[in-house]
């Protein structure tokens, strides 16, 4: 299932052993761990990789679960937009930034809105690609609310193509995932799609 973490991750080294890594990785760049201005940055380095990589902690089904039904048969769109998020590219561990927009039809039950932004947290916070975010984002919310649409689109820049290789700053990554009614019918997806472009995203000047 999509929200299954890697087995691998259970063999987790010790918090020395990855401070050790990355004084090896400093030796390889060039320079010295152990001189004053480095001598910390192992210990810094451990604990920024505990924030960026939190994902792994969290269980994005355990929190939709809990759910509201009194909602008055209401069963049109409900849409997050722009919620920001940090994520890393799991090819070269750069940073990815940008928003997802987070949309679906209800069946029966909704969900808090918190809750949505908490799912988009807790994929993009691991080593990522952006387009099997957007698929596991979308995924796990139609598993477990069982809605009649589930529509997800990331607009995104990717710092491992603006900050090396062909070195493109600006560029724009778009990526969508649309399921039950939001893929099946047109207008419905036309609507969606319509709802999340009058937001404006200017993801493009603000990361």
């Amino acid at each position: 299932m999509a929200h299954k973490t890697n087995a691998a991750a259970t063999d987790r080294p010790s918090r020395s052993e990855a401070e050790d890594a990355v004084r090896t990785l400093i030796r390889w760049a060039g320079d010295n761990p152990q001189r004053e201005g480095l001598h910390g940055t192992p210990d810094r380095v451990v604990r920024a990789f505990e924030q960026f990589f939190s994902g792994y902690t969290l269980d994005p089904v355990q929190l939709l679960q809990r759910t509201f039904e009194e909602v008055e048969g209401y069963d049109e769109i409900v849409l997050l937009r722009d919620i920001r998020f940090e994520s890393h590219c799991e090819h070269h561990i750069m940073p990815i930034i940008g928003r997802a927009h987070v949309a679906y039809l209800p069946n029966r039950r909704v969900v808090g809105i918190s809750k949505l932004a908490r799912v988009v947290d807790a994929y993009a916070r691991r080593l990522q690609i952006q387009e099997k975010m957007t698929a596991q984002i979308a995924n796990t919310i139609a598993e477990v609310l069982e809605p009649q649409g589930v529509a997800v689109v990331i607009e995104a820049t990717h710092q491992c193509m603006t900050a090396r290789g062909v070195h493109k700053p600006g560029a724009v990554m778009i990526t969508s995932r649309m399921l039950g009614r939001f893929r099946s019918d047109p207008r419905s997806r036309r609507e969606v799609l319509a709802l999340i472009s009058n937001g404006g995203s200017s993801v493009g000047q603000e990361v």
